[in-house]
């Protein structure tokens, strides 16, 4: 959390700000949504420190972001996956994607790119399908390594 730096403010932004504006959190949702569930994928795909990345994913599940699933008693292994309310992220997501390939593109294109699970088109700003034009929701929508993704993994 942010802690105090907030206090005070009647503002949806810094409520925001407070549960997913510490660094790796996102880049936590963001590795999550690619389907890495499981702690040592999560460390190995951000080279967080374990005590960091144990700190974000509580923050998450306390906030039913994720949630924590057992997969393994001998020794308790766990894995994370999304509620809807962190699914609801995905378009926050996706938009600080487009706007950084914007802003801040890699020479080769983008490293990912957003495609509809149904048809294969690209997804629009709008969260709909380029091609079938269909409106789009978290589960409809898979990232693909794009161009850039040659680069460095993302």
């Amino acid at each position: 959390m942010l802690g105090k730096d907030y206090e005070g403010q009647v503002c949806s932004i810094s409520r925001s700000l407070e549960v997913v504006g510490e660094r790796w959190t996102l880049l936590v949702i963001r590795d999550v949504l690619l389907g890495r569930r499981r702690f040592d994928e999560l460390v190995e795909s951000l080279g967080v420190t374990r005590t960091v990345l144990s700190s974000r994913l509580r923050t998450l599940v306390d906030e039913s972001i994720l949630e924590r699933r057992a997969y393994q008693e001998r020794p308790a292994r766990f894995e994370y996956d999304l509620t809807d309310k962190g699914r609801d992220l995905l378009p926050v997501i996706a938009h600080l994607m487009w706007w950084g390939d914007r802003h801040y593109p890699e020479p080769a294109g983008p490293p990912r790119v957003l495609r509809h699970r149904g048809c294969g088109g690209d997804v629009e700003h709008d969260f709909t399908c380029g091609r079938c034009h269909e409106a789009l929701a978290g589960g409809d929508v898979v990232a693909e390594p794009g161009p850039g993704m040659a680069r460095r993994p993302a």
